[in-house]
């Protein structure tokens, strides 16, 4: 099973591979926004990269079923012990921010029995390529180089978080100070959980409203590199929810207790 797991994983970044292409052609054209029913901004870039990653499922795995962000249907689905859950482009905002740190991604992830199994996070613009297989592991590609992540050991001198660069709150503000976290990296996306699974950072709180695809793949990213994703009340952070939408999550390099 883990042996079809990874070959699967290789496929997913191979799909996310492409669809990063088709996010890249339409960003280097100076891209303009829609809006859709719920006030969120969609791009040529969206639908070009969930066309390539819906048509890469159906070849490779076409037995399972997808929730992805774009496909409006798909949320009305009850879900089932094992989908997939896209998000084509996460980080709409920074997308058309262009403000070059290239904090948006491709998200393609796996959920059975409401556990994130494998998933794979690109970075575009970055050329950054994070995977994970629960069990199996988590690896970085940039610059052609595959090398394993894992998170890093609690610095001495405490850890830094990463914060929501578009949607952070007062919340997430008076959880860090509570606990006199003063380093702090503001980036967009699914990034930070791939910063926590890296090594470049130690912990993720999040108050505000998420989905679950944008969530889901870094979320396997990190788990798999040896971290965790819990509620704020250190109980299991479950896929599968109502509307799939997402409350409260913290993500750890080191689950406290």
């Amino acid at each position: 099973m883990e042996s079809n797991q990874q070959t699967l994983t290789d496929r997913l970044a191979e799909i996310a591979l492409a669809a990063g292409e088709a996010v890249m052609q339409v960003y280097n054209d100076m891209p303009e926004a829609e809006f859709k029913t719920d006030g969120t901004p969609v791009t040529a870039a969206d639908k070009a990269a969930e066309a390539i990653i819906l048509a890469g499922l159906r070849q490779h795995a076409p037995e399972i079923a997808v929730v992805s962000e774009e496909s409006e249907e798909s949320h009305r689905l009850e879900a089932p012990q094992r989908f997939f859950l896209v998000d084509p482009l996460d980080g709409t905002r920074e997308f058309l921010r262009r403000d070059g740190k290239g904090s948006f991604t491709v998200n393609i992830a796996l959920i059975e029995a409401g556990e994130p199994v494998l998933g794979v996070v690109y970075a575009p613009a970055l050329r950054r390529l994070f995977a994970g297989v629960r069990n199996g592991g988590a690896t970085e590609t940039a610059d052609g180089q595959k090398r394993r992540i894992a998170v890093r050991p609690m610095p001495e001198s405490g850890p830094v978080a990463v914060a929501s660069r578009s949607h952070r709150d007062a919340q997430t503000d008076a959880w860090l100070a509570e606990r006199k976290i003063t380093e702090t990296v503001s980036i967009g996306s699914s990034l930070k959980f791939c910063l926590l699974a890296c090594g470049e950072a130690d912990v993720y709180p999040r108050f505000g409203p998420t989905m679950e695809w944008d969530t889901a793949a870094g979320h396997a990213v990190l788990t798999a590199a040896g971290g965790a994703v819990t509620t704020p009340e250190n109980k299991p952070f479950r896929y599968g929810k109502a509307e799939f939408r997402n409350g409260p999550f913290i993500a750890w390099t080191k689950v406290p207790g």
